[in-house]
């Protein structure tokens, strides 16, 4: 061997360090979240079971979000079953293609390193590490905005421009039929378009067209779904704003969905703090223009709501696929090299941590964490004790139906008691309806009606602590509930631990002849 070549590979090798070492964290990342996946005892969450409800019926939108989750959830499904790890084995797949498209954004925009750190900020994020053993709508988007992102970096040096134009409006749209919150990235084009000079000159009215022509086409299908329903999805995700309730100004709900975002994104939300004082300094170059264009109006638009009204931390999750590469290159620059490492090293720490918590559920509850897993315990346990019970009913005197008084509830009975539900003469499962209009989609679709009201097995549950009088917290509703019928009985009490403090109690109504009195 040539000392040439000797330095050829030897140069060739060091080239492709940060690839390998890009490479060899998704894999670990994602076989690791796969076999905490696999292994959990941990239950799905309420929306986890509407997102799997929804799968069930191929649609082009939802009740209160646009199909993608639903479509992802059914092709999982069709491929392994319908248990918890099939419902949910999009999200790691998801996130391990998005940290490896920033890794190529990075590369692309700065060198290969930061393309690295893009993928290590990205991996490591609070949000994603959470989200990874879930599946929400939040991770596809992401997923989908990073190839928008790279996209439309490419566009400048694209050798067949009209193609990634096209690849560009398809990504944004693929995003958009997974959460409207895409549309961020839309306003940040907007944003960078208006700030750089020589990013407008890229673009061609031919390119626009292309672009929104294939955007426009990609979500046409959830338009027209939503017009012939009354623009359901649109007005639910309006509605989350609490806008209608009034302007309240309240700067410490700014203060904490701000704070919360070192919980979401990690302590490298300090490096987009600081980006942000670099631009109004008018410190960046233009990639780093283009990537703050791109994270900031989430930020800002959230933010803004906090103040005015209330906003959820997560609400800003379209920020951190462009904020990923800022971050990784604005930590870049810190001196010493270890700053950048000390940064991320909470982050894994709580990457492995939160494995450790889903396979072994109890260690949670040791460090002081029950709480946080509440909502994906003792579900199971309720719906086995409702479907048993419905067996000896339809034994004596049969069902009309089987109803319930909440959305989380609907859900969770829909997935956990599908075996019950799928056999022949099994009653409907429907939702007593609170008020006079429907607030969710079980509500809209399945209401408690007279028509199928004759006798009906009524369940309503609440979380308790092992202290707390039932009477005290649940008499009121059992007493609402039984109201509605001409006949009501308890016929037992269920009850599933969810942790040494706390249990979801189920109470079991017998009700006959539905009648129900107006609601306020």
């Amino acid at each position: 061997m040539t000392v040439s070549h000797q330095e050829h590979r030897k140069s060739y090798v060091e080239a492709s360090r940060p690839w390998r070492f890009a490479l060899a964290v998704t894999v670990l990342l994602t076989g690791l979240r796969l076999f905490a996946l696999f292994a959990t005892p941990l239950e799905l969450y309420p929306d986890e079971a509407q997102y799997w409800l929804w799968s069930r019926t191929f649609e082009a939108g939802y009740f209160s979000k646009p199909p993608m989750v639903a479509w992802v959830i059914h092709l999982t499904t069709a491929l392994g079953g319908d248990s918890e790890p099939f419902v949910r084995l999009g999200s790691p797949l998801f996130h391990a293609m998005t940290g490896l498209v920033l890794f190529a954004v990075g590369r692309r925009l700065y060198d290969a390193w930061t393309g690295l750190g893009a993928l290590l900020v990205y991996q490591l994020m609070g949000g994603v590490t959470l989200s990874s053993g879930l599946i929400s709508t939040d991770t596809l988007m992401l997923g989908f905005l990073s190839l928008a992102l790279l996209a439309y970096v490419d566009l400048p040096v694209a050798k067949r421009p009209l193609f990634t134009a096209a690849g560009l409006g398809a990504a944004l749209g693929l995003a958009m039929l997974s959460k409207y919150a895409a549309l961020y990235a839309v306003i940040g084009i907007g944003l960078h378009l208006a700030f750089d000079r020589e990013a407008r000159r890229v673009w061609s009215w031919q390119l626009a067209g292309v672009a929104v022509a294939v955007f426009a086409i990609v979500i046409a299908p959830n338009v027209i779904w939503n017009a012939t329903h009354g623009f359901e999805t649109v007005s639910h995700t309006a509605a989350n704003g609490n806008f209608d309730q009034g302007l309240k100004l309240n700067p410490v709900e700014m203060l904490r969905l701000l704070a919360e975002q070192f919980g979401v994104f990690g302590l490298p939300f300090a490096l987009l703090i600081w980006g942000a004082v670099l631009a109004v300094r008018r410190r960046l170059g233009p990639s780093e223009v283009m990537l703050l264009s791109w994270t900031a109006p989430p930020i800002v638009f959230v933010t803004l709501g906090a103040f005015l009204t209330r906003a959820n931390a997560n609400w800003t999750a379209a920020a951190y696929v462009a904020g990923a590469v800022l971050a990784a290159h604005l930590g870049m620059r810190l001196r010493p090299r270890w700053v950048p490492i000390a940064l991320l090293a909470p982050q894994a720490a709580l990457t492995a941590l939160f494995i450790v918590w889903a396979v072994w559920p109890r260690t949670a509850e040791d460090m002081g964490m029950a709480n946080s897993f509440k909502r994906v315990k003792g579900w199971e346990d309720t719906a086995g004790a409702v479907t048993r019970r419905a067996e000896v009913e339809m034994a004596d005197c049969g069902l009309s139906a089987i109803a319930v008084d909440d959305r989380f509830l609907f859900n969770e009975l829909a997935y956990y008691g599908r075996d019950f539900f799928a056999k022949p003469g099994s009653p409907p499962l429907a939702i007593w309806l609170r008020g006079d209009t429907a607030g969710n989609q079980a509500e809209a679709t399945a209401p408690l009606t007279p028509a199928i009201g004759q006798r009906v097995l009524l369940v309503t549950a609440s979380e308790l602590k092992v202290t707390d009088d039932p009477d005290l917290k649940m008499g009121k509703r059992i007493a609402l509930i039984s109201d509605d019928f001409v006949r009501a009985e308890t016929l037992e009490v269920s009850r599933a631990r969810l942790d040494r403090q706390r249990l979801r109690r189920g109470v079991l109504i017998l009700g006959e002849d539905y009648r129900p009195k107006p609601k306020d």
